[in-house]
């Protein structure tokens, strides 16, 4: 059982960190099927840093009575947007072509979990930020050992931030709710940790285990 309670003290997050928060490891056949698939990885991760940003500016614009959140969603909107901005170097240089994929399932199977009421929904969107931002954070690390130079040391620079990034979206979490927010961490964690585990037809940054190393439709 992780002690959710440790983290609210925390002014700054590790990789290690937003690792242990999650519930399982990301499994060893999704990595195969992104060292297999790196051009589909690449193009993944700059529309999810994109739809980081998309969702940042959304939340200002819903919840704009939060001053102090919307000024730390405002500073992330832009921290995203200049790494999908890098993520487009990266992947000129290599001559892929940014397309607009598909989505996988994992973000979609999370808010679908998402309660009803103003502050409730507040709540549960900040605590699926913090899963999100911990998965990436988390497959970051574990790619990092087995890539290029170039893109190892892109990935590694990121994980600070994924993890302050992560530790943001729970200490807001923490700050609006109207009571303890521990039980609703532990339903994502549940619900988080069945996505990356259970089967995906498509492979994607955050999909679960490709069905096989086949499983590439876009």
């Amino acid at each position: 059982m992780v002690n959710i309670a440790s983290y609210y003290a925390k002014e700054l997050a590790s990789a290690e960190d937003a690792c242990v928060f999650l519930g399982c490891k990301t499994p060893e056949l999704w990595l195969e099927c992104a060292l297999a698939h790196q051009e589909i990885l690449l193009i993944d991760h700059a529309q999810c840093e994109k739809k980081a940003a998309t969702t940042a500016l959304s939340m200002i614009n819903r919840y704009s009575d939060h001053t102090d959140m919307v000024m730390r969603m405002s500073k992330l909107a832009r921290e995203e947007l200049r790494h999908f901005e890098q993520v487009l170097v990266i992947m000129k240089k290599r001559g892929i072509q940014y397309s607009t994929l598909s989505a996988s399932r994992y973000a979609e199977g999370l808010r679908q979990h998402i309660r009803a009421g103003r502050v409730e929904c507040l709540v549960d969107t900040l605590i699926i930020g913090a899963f999100i931002e911990a998965r990436s954070c988390e497959r970051f690390a574990a790619l990092v050992p087995l890539l290029d130079t170039e893109l190892a040391k892109f990935y590694q620079g990121l994980l600070a931030s994924e993890a302050r990034h992560f530790l943001m979206y729970l200490h807001f979490a923490k700050k609006v709710a109207d009571e303890s927010i521990d039980k609703h961490v532990e339903r994502f964690r549940k619900i988080e940790c069945n996505l990356i585990e259970t089967g995906d037809e498509q492979f994607r940054f955050h999909s679960g285990v490709p069905r096989s190393l086949r499983a590439m439709e876009c």
